[in-house]
């Protein structure tokens, strides 16, 4: 077997059940489970009813690059959310299965391992960031995001030398756990050091659609681009899913845009990696892609919980306002993550994820995760808002 198997850590949700492990939570009280983020509100109906009309199209093969509909229906659609100028459906869009695959293969497609191969990720961070670089052979770095930094990557502290080694930053905007959005500043200064030092920007995007102020949707790498006039997009690619703009975690499908020259061999690369999208579940994507009415309605549901939970946390924990997203990031009371959620799991019957299962120690030996818990808030409103009282209750009877 690969030896690069033994390098990776345990999943945050197989420490969770560790952790909890032995404890007899009170039997009259519902679980209540604020730790995956997966949607729970109902998938965009069109889009089923699409998939069952085309059934008839599991018999046929799909090509690796996805229908031309598709490409067109997603082109247009970053093209309207983000203003660019233009995006060519068929150089610079490819459908894949899920950011979370796209994401893994990208990794192992662009790792030069024959050079040094640092893969910049944020700290914490989407556990496959470190996975699929420490499988392509790669290094992770730790970019630590901290409250006295609004929860992002301090791009200035991160000296010329290791910035020579670096291949690829990961940047996750809206953010994963901290739903800090990243400003076009900080894209536009990644994109200065990415001409300087000659790396890979993989913006991972898949949050992008839940953000709390209508008026301000968060900004995108492409966007940051467009602004600068940089259209060919060159070193930059975004990942985009359905998953939880539509609520269609299961139709595992989503889309890579940007830099024609990175497309092209990861179309490639993909091709004999064998995992083109059914045509189905294409044909259920372009209905999604062409359809806003429903994700606003999402967006307002994400609003009422976030509005709601508030109010009830917010005396008692610490968090930062929310921008986007479906999480919390509060801090715990007495600092230990681990000690709340095994507590609160036994007294309550609500589970956390503490925030250290999401992060790596940094260099001076502190962990940038540790001290707080994520929150996701994607069950319906009742059962979200019962949660929240639980954790006040546990909170007020200490």
């Amino acid at each position: 077997m690969n030896p690069d198997l033994d390098a990776l850590q345990p999943y945050p949700f197989e420490r969770l059940a560790t952790l909890k492990a032995g404890v007899a939570p009170p039997e009259a009280l519902a679980h209540i489970p604020l730790t995956i983020g997966e949607p729970q509100h109902a998938p965009y109906a069109k889009a089923l009813e699409t998939l069952h009309a085309y059934r008839h199209e599991m018999a046929r093969y799909p090509a690796t690059q996805g229908l031309p509909e598709l490409r067109a229906a997603i082109a247009d659609w970053a093209r309207r959310r983000f203003g660019l100028e233009g995006l060519d459906p068929d150089a610079q869009v490819l459908p894949v299965n899920g950011t979370r695959e796209a994401i893994f293969a990208f990794v192992q497609a662009a790792l030069d391992r024959s050079r040094p191969a640092k893969v910049a990720v944020p700290n914490p961070f989407y556990q496959i960031y470190e996975g699929a670089t420490l499988l392509a052979g790669g290094e992770p770095l730790y970019l630590d995001c901290r409250d006295d930094h609004d929860f992002r990557p301090d791009f200035d502290a991160v000296s010329p030398d290791t910035w020579r080694n670096v291949q690829i930053v990961f940047l996750c905007s809206p953010g994963n756990p901290t739903g800090a959005v990243t400003p076009l500043s900080d894209f536009q200064r990644l994109l200065a050091l990415a001409d300087e030092f000659d790396f890979i920007i993989a913006s991972d995007e898949c949050y992008s659609e839940l953000y709390l102020d209508e008026a301000a949707p968060p900004p995108g790498l492409l966007q940051a681009c467009a602004v600068l006039g940089r259209h060919d997009y060159r070193r930059c690619l975004v990942f985009h899913s359905l998953s939880k703009r539509s609520n269609l975690p299961g139709l595992r499908s989503g889309f890579v845009a940007g830099d024609a020259a990175l497309i092209a061999p990861f179309k490639r690369y993909r091709t004999y990696h064998g995992c083109a999208m059914s045509l189905p579940l294409q044909r259920a994507s372009i209905s999604a892609w062409q359809d806003e009415t429903h994700v606003r309605a999402n967006r307002d549901a994400y609003r009422e919980k976030f509005a709601a939970v508030t109010e009830i946390l917010a005396p008692v924990m610490d968090f930062p306002t929310p921008e986007a997203s479906f999480y919390l990031w509060p801090a715990v009371p007495g600092g230990d993550d681990e000690a709340f959620t095994r507590t609160l799991y036994a007294e309550e019957h609500v589970s956390v994820l503490p925030g250290r299962y999401m992060s790596r120690d940094s260099t001076d030996g502190s962990n940038p995760g540790a001290g707080r818990v994520r929150l996701a808030l994607v069950a319906d409103v009742e059962a979200t808002v019962e949660g929240a009282h639980r954790i006040r209750r546990f909170l007020e009877r200490r």
